[in-house]
């Protein structure tokens, strides 16, 4: 991808994240087991799961960071399938009867009505078990050190003081029955969504053996990126249609979730998700223009509509 122009528009973002989904989706197509076998089952689940629709965030945050340090292409698009695979595990999961209990996920059918739900808790397995086979491959960075890097650090976003912690504060959450305050919420959405989001904007970094300053202001920007993206999540979950998000909305409101949408209100939430947006973008100011398409990626995070 070429560098971009020294102020990235809508237009451009949207057509660099259009060819790294391609790319990203072509990827995840050689990581994930073909269907064949008595276990063609379980792959097909994993492949109905991983592939196609999405917005990539996280696999394009790998990957633009990547690009800002020299980092080869293939090598950052198996570190971007990793965390997709890690996502879309998550997904899964998170979509089952005993979760959320969702019928729907990037306009089609979720892994467990597609299939069944012991399928569906085997092929989130399978992903999370193929994220990490995919990074700690030589394919991914030559030297043995930077591929332990990513699996500890995807281990770390995604484990119990991740995204698994953040889900269990959720669960908790739902069954104490009373408000929780905004530091409570906002360590809940940082475990749940923030860690993952985090990881995957420092990924290019590590790829890359950047300075440690620089490792440090990546992700500063994924944290401050993934709270403002968490709270446009909520924000669409409370305005916008089935058809716009892709999955069913207006459910936090029916199961009562805790989020800073029910707590601030739908114009303060928005004013806090514009502040975290600009916040994160003026962590890359040391990178100057060659970052311009990450400070307008925080800008679509929370404008988006699906």
């Amino acid at each position: 991808m070429d560098t971009p122009p020294a102020a990235a528009s809508d237009e451009a973002l949207r057509a660099a994240m259009a060819e790294a989904a391609a790319e990203i989706d072509a990827a995840l197509d050689v990581l994930i087991p073909r269907p064949e076998g008595p276990e063609s089952r379980l792959f097909e689940a994993m492949r109905h799961a991983a592939i196609g629709g999405g917005k990539r965030l996280r696999g394009f945050l790998v990957l633009e960071g990547a690009r800002q340090f020299g980092v080869g292409r293939d090598s950052a698009l198996r570190a971007a399938a990793a965390v997709e695979m890690l996502h879309a595990y998550s997904l899964v999961h998170d979509d089952l009867p005993c979760m959320d209990d969702d019928d729907l996920r990037r306009g089609k059918p979720t892994v467990h009505k597609a299939f069944d739900e012991a399928t569906a808790v085997l092929a989130g397995d399978a992903l999370q078990a193929n994220a990490f086979y995919a990074l700690a491959e030589p394919e991914t960075h030559a030297d043995p050190a930077v591929r332990a890097e990513l699996c500890r650090g995807l281990a770390r976003a995604a484990g119990p003081r991740g995204m698994c912690g953040g889900q269990m504060l959720d669960m908790l959450a739902g069954e104490a029955g009373g408000p929780l305050e905004e530091a409570e919420i906002g360590r809940l959405q940082l475990l749940k969504t923030g860690k993952l989001i985090e990881f995957a904007a420092e990924a290019g970094a590590i790829l890359g053996k950047a300075p440690p300053q620089l490792r440090h202001a990546f992700a500063a920007y994924g944290r401050d990126l993934g709270a403002a993206f968490q709270i446009a999540d909520d924000l669409l979950d409370a305005t916008a249609s089935a058809e716009e998000a892709g999955k069913r909305t207006g459910k936090d409101a029916e199961a009562g979730k805790a989020t800073l949408v029910g707590l601030l209100g739908i114009p303060r939430a928005r004013l806090h998700a514009e502040r975290l947006a600009a916040q994160a973008a003026a962590h890359l100011d040391a990178l100057g223009g060659r970052a311009d398409l990450l400070r307008a990626l925080a800008d679509y995070a929370i404008a988006r509509r699906s």
